[in-house]
């Protein structure tokens, strides 16, 4: 039987009852595949990883070593969440890396998307090879590895997989989750007991806010984009609109607009574009209808609470003709 082929006969993980029998099939699977070995995983704090991290803990605990890059171009929140959620409450043993600096003056005056996508990935990879050769008896690699990654790349998952590490390097691997689809484990993350906004993450590319900071990045664009964001996903979420709304992000693009001040003084400032979208495989998209109340209100926000934003859109272009990020 090929271990990467998911057996027509395995039921769908759809209850709490179903996890709870899956999360304990696996551990004693982890437990004999790893034995007192340690293992190595690169948590990123999306559902995957950090399914995987809640798994490993529950199986072999401090003998996982976690390590989560901070490369400046998370979410509102996301590291100090991850290191909340596992080293706070799962106590897990967990190496927090510090790399805004050095990814940001990497990615300076680097406008082509591919190109932020190449030294993003390339970084990312010398980072966790830099902490993987720290520790000297780690004889495994845990990686988020699901379903549907196997079926379109053959297991290779670009923004989690570390698959760029030298030879000398090379892990065998940990992969609990890998026949499993996106909606199975979030069940498995809730029954593990992670947060719902952590479970219920919304995609989130690779690249982070690094595609949706259009053009080259800079410290205050990716600022704006950050506080910008924060502010769309608290005011839907207040609105009833988190989990009907597939996925919502703003993006701030390279140019300043023209606006003018209360005092009537003329201004130049950022554009702030709202994304939201509803799509069921991310091949086709449409953008929902959102009260425009609300989109008056979150304008309002933004445009008096986000420094140097003196102008908000919402995007209505569904895909095709658009897709779904701008870069």
């Amino acid at each position: 039987m090929n271990p990467n082929v998911r057996p027509e006969s395995m039921e769908r993980i759809t209850t709490p009852a179903l996890a709870e029998k899956f999360i304990e099939e696996q551990v004693a699977l982890i437990k004999q595949q790893v034995g007192d070995k340690k293992v190595l995983l690169a948590l990123s704090g999306g559902v995957d990883s950090s399914v995987v991290a809640a798994l490993l803990i529950k199986a072999i605990g401090q003998n996982l070593v976690c390590v989560h890059v901070n490369h400046g171009l998370l979410r509102k929140g996301e590291p100090e969440q991850v290191i909340k959620v596992f080293r706070g409450e799962m106590n897990a043993n967990l190496i927090y890396v510090d790399a805004v600096d050095r990814f940001l003056d990497k990615l300076a005056g680097v406008k082509d998307p591919e190109t932020k996508r190449k030294i993003i990935g390339a970084e990312f990879i010398r980072v966790f090879e830099e902490e993987a050769r720290k520790l000297s008896d780690i004889s495994f690699l845990a990686q988020g590895t699901i379903y549907p990654d196997i079926l379109e790349s053959k297991g290779v998952k670009a923004h989690h997989n570390v698959g760029g590490l030298p030879e000398d390097l090379k892990f065998e691997l940990v992969e609990p989750v890998k026949l499993l689809f996106k909606d199975e484990v979030r069940v498995v993350g809730k029954a593990l007991g992670l947060p719902d906004n952590m479970v219920y993450r919304q995609p989130f590319p690779g690249p982070g806010l690094g595609v949706r900071c259009v053009g080259a990045i800079t410290r205050e664009r990716l600022e704006v984009v950050r506080e910008a964001d924060a502010i769309l996903r608290e005011e839907f979420a207040a609105n009833g609109l988190q989990g009907k709304v597939w996925q919502y992000f703003t993006i701030v693009p390279d140019f300043k607009s023209v606006g003018v001040n209360e005092k009537g003084e003329r201004t130049e400032g950022y554009l702030v574009v709202l994304r939201a979208v509803n799509t069921r495989d991310a091949m086709t998209a449409t953008v929902p209808e959102i009260p425009f109340a609300l989109l008056q209100k979150i304008t309002d926000r933004i445009t008096h609470e986000v420094k140097g934003v003196n102008r908000v859109a919402f995007d209505l272009t569904p895909k095709p003709t658009g897709t779904i990020e701008w870069e």
